[in-house]
């Protein structure tokens, strides 16, 4: 494992451990951030841990152009309940996404300091939002790491049945009229699985997102 110093560098993903952990500390600058995110790397501790730096041995994915919604969600889709905005409330978003409760964790692994970092990152029009909205209240949402052509998801919410569904269908729907090769989802988790989302090897993931660069 690779302890960083204020030098602004990563060592290669091959040298990560099984479970996907390459680095320690450094920083959260956007400096280090985008480099991390365009070498197929992420910051993911809790509030008691230094800095972890991670490029895990399966990557979860979503192919935009090869997706199909499910019957259920495009049925939600059309009823038009929900009303999907994208990238206007940044703030509220990464806020809702760090307070909310989930079942089975005691806390988040949004600290502040990553809040901050990711608010940073957003005005320099790097990370981006997804809005889900009822009646004129804020119910859902996600936000990620745009890379131009590689989306990488990091959290999403949902206060109501559904919203958080709604957001990562629609960004998906989105990534895929712009031309987008893969939606991140980093790591997984059965509720992505069931959402559509599938692993793929750390190389194959390293060669589309260099290829998208």
């Amino acid at each position: 494992m690779y302890f960083l110093s204020k030098e602004l560098y990563f060592p290669p993903v091959s040298e990560a451990s099984s479970e996907g952990i390459l680095a320690v500390g450094g920083d959260l600058s956007s400096e280090r951030l985008l480099l991390a995110y365009s070498n197929g790397i992420f910051p993911w501790f809790e509030e008691d841990e230094p800095i972890l730096w991670w490029s895990p041995p399966q990557r979860m994915v979503v192919n935009p152009n090869e997706y199909k919604t499910a019957k259920s969600l495009r049925n939600i889709l059309n009823r038009k309940i929900f009303e999907v905005t994208f990238n206007t409330n940044f703030s509220e978003v990464i806020k809702h996404c760090q307070t909310i409760k989930r079942k089975g964790q005691k806390g988040t692994w949004i600290t502040d300091s990553m809040y901050e970092a990711y608010l940073k990152l957003h005005n320099l029009g790097i990370a981006k939002s997804v809005e889900v909205w009822q009646q004129d209240k804020l119910v859902g949402g996600l936000y990620g790491v745009d890379l131009g052509k590689v989306f990488c998801g990091e959290s999403m919410f949902s206060l109501v049945p559904n919203a958080s569904k709604v957001a990562f269908v629609s960004l998906i729907e989105k990534l895929k009229q712009e031309n987008y090769l893969l939606l991140d989802c980093q790591v997984h988790n059965n509720h992505l699985e069931k959402l559509g989302a599938f692993e793929i090897t750390r190389d194959n993931y390293l060669k589309i997102l260099k290829s998208s660069l």
